[in-house]
């Protein structure tokens, strides 16, 4: 790996403080790649020559690594399992308890569609209830771009089809060809820049103390080698509640179960620690 890319990591460890060699192989080789195509260059040394040459390439590349995809309601079992029992549950656990604010946090939260997702779901759970049930989210990403999108919380049509019909008119308000996320969905939701492999930091300082009741962490896991992956499992771990529940992607069971996670609902990848 470093002697297929040692120009780039040290380049990039030394313009923009980023190990590349966190992230998996074949998942930077593509990275790479892309770049290539995408400015004509034939051959990595060509490459190479253009980031010394040109500043603003090495951003583009740095995004490029920045995973970014997301949607409302991605994982529709997962979501219903949340409604359905992780929430009555720990709305039960939280009236027993001095601090009753379910603290969710949602990493590595690309364009915010998982924080309003979570949202939704919060204030439905409210609704028409005497007492509400107090939450926070905090939802971080190592983008400042994406976090532009999420804080804005406009979205085009295509991108809101797993949304209802109900929700769409009951959440979103309609401006032109987009579609805006309501302010009261925003009013509990905390947006932050925050590094997962940042050593300096065990929790998102906006959080101040973590202790979340619920940690999203979809479809990032298999992006970083097993390393990588094992430090940031063990500091989401250190940042959760007793008995805390972790989600995940689809794809990322196995790699939960190896690291000691277990599955409370089968293909709901909401794990809790073992």
């Amino acid at each position: 790996m470093k002697e297929k890319l040692g120009y780039l990591t040290e380049f990039m460890l030394i313009e923009k403080g980023i190990d590349v060699l966190r992230f998996d192989e074949t998942f930077l080789l593509k990275s790479l790649q892309k770049r290539m195509d995408e400015t004509q260059c034939s051959v990595k040394e060509d490459y190479y020559r253009l980031l010394e040459q040109n500043g603003e390439e090495s951003d583009e590349f740095l995004n490029s690594l920045q995973i970014s995809y997301s949607e409302f309601f991605r994982n529709p079992l997962t979501f219903s399992v949340l409604e359905k029992i992780v929430l009555p549950s720990l709305a039960i656990k939280k009236g027993t308890v001095k601090r009753h604010e379910i603290r969710i946090w949602s990493a590595a939260c690309s364009g915010g569609q998982e924080s309003y997702s979570l949202s939704m779901l919060l204030n439905e759970f409210n609704a028409g209830k005497a007492i509400s049930q107090d939450f926070r989210i905090f939802a971080t990403d190592i983008s400042e771009s994406h976090l532009g999108v999420a804080r804005k919380g406009q979205y085009p049509r295509t991108a809101l089809n797993m949304i209802t019909l109900k929700r769409l008119n009951e959440w979103f308000s309609k401006k032109g060809d987009m579609y805006s996320v309501k302010s009261q969905l925003k009013e509990n939701i905390d947006f932050s820049v925050f590094d997962l492999l940042n050593p300096d930091f065990s929790c998102p300082p906006a959080s101040i103390f973590g202790d979340f009741d619920i940690v999203f962490c979809a479809n990032l896991l298999f992006y970083f080698k097993p390393e990588f992956r094992t430090k940031i499992l063990n500091k989401i771990s250190h940042c959760m509640a007793d008995g805390g529940y972790l989600i995940t992607g689809e794809t990322e069971r196995e790699i939960l179960m190896q690291n000691n996670y277990q599955e409370i609902f089968p293909q709901s990848a909401i794990f809790r620690k073992v």
